[in-house]
């Protein structure tokens, strides 16, 4: 306890309170001035997988066997309504011409259409002629940023060609028009959806907490001091995070600042929130507000902390993540929670200690006595103190537990049961909105051609020799779930390594193409031991699309079932630290843990009944469960340890009762703030966001309206003495407060 006064007195005492805020400016300053920011550092191109993936290593012995087709595809989607007439046959060769003549930036491989006579091209057109899709390769070390380049100084070329602009015609009109889409176009559309979503998302969630704050303490002092606070705390983090990438510790992407701004704001109010109400608190009972700061800081330090470490090393478990995608986020949050949650425990003290008592204004809590006083000044009487008979929300707890564990169990257990039912897709496209260009030039491919047509695969096979390349390309194309097979190529090194562009009849990026992976890699091996190639596991390859989707589902999935029980390991063995009870750590983990499946399952009511989705991206349960299980806590700490505290000089039912009243308003405003912020993902036209919007913020309210007001204080009252086993410090007063009761 000294040891907490003493800390509140260095960050916000009389004169130490302008020391901290001016330090925050000097570090914010400073770190501007020497570091980048996070948003000048992001790469949207890092890899995924590790290198020791099969279709890693396909891209490897692809770009090295067969450099003509290694690169990364734009495909060219060519459309008019009625048909494509010989004109506009003689404008694409004219670009090619000139693709082949003055290669783009980062041009890896045209085919040489520009040499073929129209009627040639004519005949790659689709069945009713309105369609003519084709290739520009680019080099696979090239990021989203360049790609876009290039594909912008194409369409210059193609204007100039054609003098139109075939890529702002509509599809469905009778104009020449054009849809880039393939690999290329797709990364494109990907980044550009988050780089636009950056600042309308920052806008959204800053107007978002700044209404909640005002509605909730009717204060403009009070609703700018939490974003004052995550405002520095961005200040410090941006430059941080950015250094940390600029010297290559780190990968950033603009999905993760996404994310994280979401957090920071979201987080970071809660535990501004968590020290602003019980100042509030204090202020009606304390004359000084020095005294009630530094007993507020006191109170709420400890489970403002723990709630944050929490937080941090739960995201720090996404370091074991395999998945690129998984294994980025960990720093980023995970530094930015940390560094909030020091801004929380020193800045905002500070302010609150600047502003004092107006930071309220014009609703400013007072004593009795100084209402008294101030009444009094006026000529009017004193007013009357307040007193209510409400029990509250704690009282119905306290006198029927059993009814509301029965009740809530049920209702969640119900919820629950529709996550069993999830369909994953791993599907990029459907992600977008069906506007976005690359979506638009992949509809009308699957409509006019096949889908496969999108992102063929490669087989590659070391064959010694020993194969008959169109014996084999007879069987490939008897398979039941290929499309088309091209004629077998040999390698550029290694003259026995033969391969096929194969296109499926899928979608490329769908779930029943990636699950012929393994069935396309067993029938190459099986091609080799039918001819005496020994171990031909090694032999055999499979690259693009198709393949690294299916190696992005398998590593994802190994990376959900490794982290899940790793953050519920961490998180209860934090819980059992702080709380130094086994049974309080288990019923307080499994209730989150119920809480996130029935945040799957009611988010998978609303997604797919209500919404009309097919699937839910899979990268959503892993993210969700982080988020939901760390940030869950963080309310169940701040109520429990409330009542933890009461338990030591009151009756355990009057310790829950006063516990639960007590941080209610708190933690339904912290909540709900949250629940926003997390719900501002949904506004945004990226289908993954959306979803995971929508069930993190789901996640939340439960836990805010459901599990800590109700289920975790009745299951306390149910197990009585036994929630605090083994730990001992309550047999004090134990003894003599349940025999007053």
């Amino acid at each position: 306890m000294n040891g907490m006064s003493g800390y509140g007195k260095w960050v916000a005492g009389r004169k130490t309170k302008w020391i901290t805020l001016l330090l925050w400016i000097v570090i914010v300053g400073a770190l501007t001035l020497i570091w980048p920011s996070v948003n000048s550092q992001v790469a949207n191109n890092a890899s995924n997988l590790p290198d020791d993936l099969q279709s890693v290593q396909a891209g490897v012995v692809a770009e090295r066997e067969f450099p003509g087709g290694s690169g990364v595809p734009a495909l060219l989607v060519w459309h008019r309504e009625g048909g494509l007439p010989e004109e506009d046959l003689v404008h694409i060769g004219a670009v090619y011409k000139t693709l082949a003549e003055l290669p783009l930036p980062h041009q890896n491989f045209v085919p040489p259409l520009g040499q073929l006579p129209p009627q040639a091209l004519a005949a790659s057109l689709s069945e009713d002629r309105s369609t003519l899709v084709t290739p520009v390769l680019f080099d696979k070390k090239a990021d989203s940023e360049q790609l876009g380049e290039a594909v912008n100084e194409l369409k210059k070329r193609i204007n100039t060609a054609t003098g139109a602009d075939p890529s702002a015609a509509r599809v469905d009109g009778e104009e020449l028009s054009l849809r880039v889409t393939g690999p290329v176009g797709i990364s494109i559309d990907a980044t550009g959806l988050f780089e636009n979503a950056d600042v309308s998302l920052l806008i959204a969630t800053v107007l978002l907490v700044l209404v909640f704050l005002l509605l909730i303490y009717r204060s403009p002092i009070l609703a700018i001091i939490p974003l004052v606070a995550v405002g520095f705390a961005y200040g410090v983090t941006s430059p941080v995070l950015g250094k940390m990438a600029e010297a290559g510790w780190i990968t950033v992407d603009s999905q993760a600042i996404s994310i994280m701004t979401v957090l920071l704001f979201g987080a970071g109010t809660d535990y501004c929130l968590f020290l602003i109400s019980r100042f509030r608190q204090l202020l009606k009972v304390e004359d000084s507000k020095s005294q009630a700061l530094l007993r507020s800081i006191t109170d709420s330090s400890g489970a403002i902390a723990m709630s944050g470490f929490t937080v941090v090393l739960a995201l720090f478990a996404l370091l074991l993540a395999k998945f690129g995608a998984y294994h980025r986020f960990a720093i980023p949050f995970s530094v930015s929670i940390l560094i909030m949650g020091i801004a929380s425990l020193t800045l905002v003290p500070a302010l609150l200690a600047i502003f004092g008592r107006a930071s309220f204004f014009p609703f400013i809590p007072r004593t009795p006595h100084m209402e008294a006083e101030r009444a009094r000044a006026k000529g009017k009487p004193a007013p009357k103190p307040k007193t209510s008979h409400n029990k509250g929300i704690g009282g119905l707890v306290v006198s029927r537990p059993w009814m509301i564990v029965g009740v809530t169990v049920v209702v969640l257990g119900v919820l629950a049961s529709f996550a069993s039912g999830i369909r994953f897709t791993y599907d990029i496209l459907s992600s977008f909105p069906k506007d976005m260009e690359s979506r638009q030039g992949f509809d009308l491919i699957g409509k006019q051609f096949s889908p496969g047509e999108l992102a063929p695969a490669k087989l590659m096979l070391d064959t010694e020799g020993k194969v008959n390349g169109e014996d084999l390309k007879v069987v490939l194309s008897g398979l039941s779930y290929v499309d088309t097979v091209s004629d077998p190529q040999a390698g550029a090194v290694n003259k026995n390594i033969m391969g096929f562009d194969i296109e499926f009849k899928n979608n490329p990026y769908s779930l029943e193409a990636m699950s012929h992976i393994p069935a396309l890699l067993a029938t190459g091996e099986q091609a080799l031991v039918d001819v005496g190639v020994d171990s031909p596991a090694g032999s055999v390859w499979v690259s693009g699309q198709t393949a690294t989707q299916y190696d992005n589902k398998e590593v994802g999935e190994r990376d959900t079932d490794l982290i899940i029980p790793v953050v519920i390991g961490l998180i209860t063995l934090l819980l059992l630290l702080y709380l130094r009870s086994v049974v309080a750590t288990l019923y307080l983990v499994a209730t989150v843990i119920l809480s996130f499946f029935s945040a799957l399952g009611l988010g998978w009511i609303i997604i797919h009944y209500g919404l009309g989705a097919d699937a839910i991206q899979g990268a959503i349960p892993l993210y969700s469960f982080v988020f939901l299980v760390a940030l869950g806590e963080d309310y169940n700490i701040f109520m429990i340890s409330n009542i933890w505290k009461k338990r030591k000089h009151m009756p355990l039912k009057q310790a829950i009762t006063e516990g639960v009243n007590e941080t209610s308003s708190v933690i339904t405003s912290a909540g709900l703030i949250l629940a926003g912020t997390f719900a501002v993902l949904a506004t945004l036209p990226i289908q993954v966001l959306v979803q995971f919007g929508i069930i993190t913020a789901i996640g939340v309210l439960l836990d805010t309206f459901v599990v800590r007001p109700f289920l975790v204080p009745a299951l306390t009252v149910l197990f009585g003495r036994l929630a605090f086993w083994p730990g001992k410090h309550q047999e004090v007063v134990q003894p003599q407060l349940e025999r007053a009761e």
